[in-house]
């Protein structure tokens, strides 16, 4: 089968103060909350045993997913539904939320159809809701009538259980998708998978029962619905586009501290999420890998820098962060840094060198991932996002507090940053790397406070940073390659040639860092000065 790429639609990453209210359970308009895991096959039963310590309903659900023949409802990011649940059909219509834990749902009770057959998708039945006029106007200009994509028989096992004050139903979906992609060739893919949807109480509550369930049976977090697998599925995609990090909306202008961090964090995650999923599922994408790892840094610079708008954080989650970030980055390194060092010498006329079994790293980026220490943090991250200030906490900033705070830190960084630029090449290769850690931090900070201050002007000054990121970016590249190679000396003389002409390039590329980094003081003008204007 051919390898084909389809387009990741990715939920909304504005989080703020979220307090979500349940319109309605069962038939209506709701916002669910929910979490999703996949679960490894050899967990299943256990799963399926904890799922009958209660009592517990078994549900057959066959479900037809429609669209128009261009894909338009999928393009948008929306589903729209029909699904036998018992004797009765059920049309629903879904779209993304504002957040990895929410989507916007409505569902009509259609009844029983006459002979049992599915009944044809009318969606003037969500006419009047929010997500209704949503689809309507998205089929307004579709290029041709609602047809099945794919479709679903799912047996469903579902239990409600208590948490913290919290009313959480869980859901053991085990079953199979189908389509039948436009060659007519019929694909099928398993689903083996446990919601965890809040009823009614505190956000908090799911967060521990998800945290809880998911470290007792290995379970990973998956951004994947049944209808993406489907569209997979219908295209013959085996690969989807890593997901990279969106521009930072206005919406973070004039929020307090609580709400902004639970935004910034809400931010990396819309990232690193996606790319998770795919690499949890055992994807070896390297640019997956690469925009995952991307993201940890955006996240760890969300934690440290903005931990003072508001409490809660934990520190707790920065080491398994930093764990996942530093595997990843041996894979990064094989993959990416190496290669390019290769095709760099063997244009300066080096001899082949035998990297070894060095070079294919037993280190797993998809265990890294699934690993419980990791998956905790992400639920802890994620309920974080989407739970309201605690009241028993210290409040955080208001927004002018919060301002001051970024501006403080921005100001900080950057006298850092210019310091050590004038004295780069003389600094030991640890304080080198600090340099760059500090760069990538203020480049990140700026991003996240732009909407605070003059928005042009901060798109100026991150156009400055780029050209001193990307040459120090070069200079670790080049002092990991050296690295590699250099450990490669004592199995193979023939890198003794690549240590000598990358070290020689090393020590230019340092000078070449600093005088970028001199030039930065007439270039990269702080935005942060003064009060929000309209540049």
């Amino acid at each position: 089968m051919p390898r084909r790429s389809i387009p990741v639609k990715l939920a909304s990453a504005r989080l703020c103060e979220h307090r979500v209210i349940r319109i309605a359970r069962g038939f209506g308009l709701s916002m669910e909350i929910e979490f999703k895991f996949c679960i490894p096959p050899e967990r299943l039963q256990a799963v399926e045993a904890a799922m009958r310590r209660g009592a517990v309903r078994r549900t057959r659900l066959q479900a037809h997913y429609v669209d128009t023949p261009g894909g338009a409802l999928a393009a948008a990011g929306m589903v729209l539904r029909l699904r036998l649940e018992g004797p009765r059909w059920v049309q629903t219509v879904k779209a993304a939320g504002d957040g990895p834990l929410q989507r916007w749902e409505h569902n009509v009770d259609l009844g029983p159809q006459a002979g049992g057959d599915a009944p044809v998708a009318d969606p003037q039945q969500h006419a009047g809701t929010p997500v209704g006029d949503r689809l309507l106007a998205v089929l307004r200009d579709a290029d041709g009538p609602l047809r099945e994509s794919y479709a679903t028989d799912i047996e469903r096992l579902t239990r409600e259980m208590r948490s913290g004050g919290a009313s959480v139903e869980l859901a053991l979906d085990i079953g199979r998708i189908r389509a039948h992609g436009a060659d007519g060739a019929l694909r099928e893919a398993q689903v083996c998978e446990l919601e965890l949807e809040l009823l009614r109480g505190d956000v908090r509550g799911l967060v521990a029962l998800a945290q809880a369930w998911s470290q007792r049976h290995g379970l990973w977090f998956s951004t994947v619905s049944k209808a993406e697998r489907g569209e997979r599925l219908l295209h013959g995609a085996v690969a989807v586009p890593a997901a990279k990090a969106a521009p930072v909306p206005p919406s973070f202008a004039g929020l307090d501290g609580h709400a902004l961090q639970q935004a910034a964090i809400a931010h990396c995650l819309a990232q690193m999420l996606p790319n998770a999923s795919e690499v949890a599922a055992g994807s070896s994408d390297d640019e997956q890998v690469h925009q995952l790892r991307i993201g940890l840094r955006r996240l760890r610079t969300a934690l440290r820098e903005l931990d003072a708008l508001a409490p809660g954080l934990d520190p707790a989650w920065e080491a398994p962060l930093v764990e996942v970030f530093r595997m990843l980055g041996v894979r990064r390194d094989r993959a990416l840094v190496l290669a390019q060092a290769q095709a760099a010498l063997e244009t300066a006329g080096a001899p082949p060198v035998d990297m070894g079994d060095d070079a294919n790293t037993s280190d797993d980026p998809g265990a890294a991932v699934r690993a419980p220490a990791f998956q905790a943090v992400l639920v802890a991250l994620i309920g974080h996002g989407a739970a309201p200030p605690d009241p028993a906490t210290t409040p955080g900033l208001d927004a002018t507090d919060a301002r001051r705070h970024l501006r403080d830190r921005l100001r900080r960084l950057h006298r850092q940053v210019l310091r050590d630029g004038e004295r780069f090449d003389t600094l030991d290769a640890d304080a080198q790397h600090r340099v760059r850690k500090r760069m990538k931090r203020l480049r990140y900070l700026a991003e996240f406070a732009a909407p605070l201050f003059r928005p042009k002007a901060a798109a100026r000054y991150l156009a400055r940073l780029r050209p001193a990121q990307d040459s120090l970016g070069r200079f670790n590249d080049e002092a990991v390659a050296l690295a590699l190679y250099r450990a490669r000396t004592a199995h193979d003389a023939r890198a003794w040639f690549a240590v000598g002409w990358l070290q020689a390039r090393h020590e230019a590329s340092g000078r070449d860092v600093r005088r970028v980094l001199r030039r930065l003081p007439r270039k990269a003008v702080p935005f942060w000065r003064g009060r929000k204007a309209g540049d």
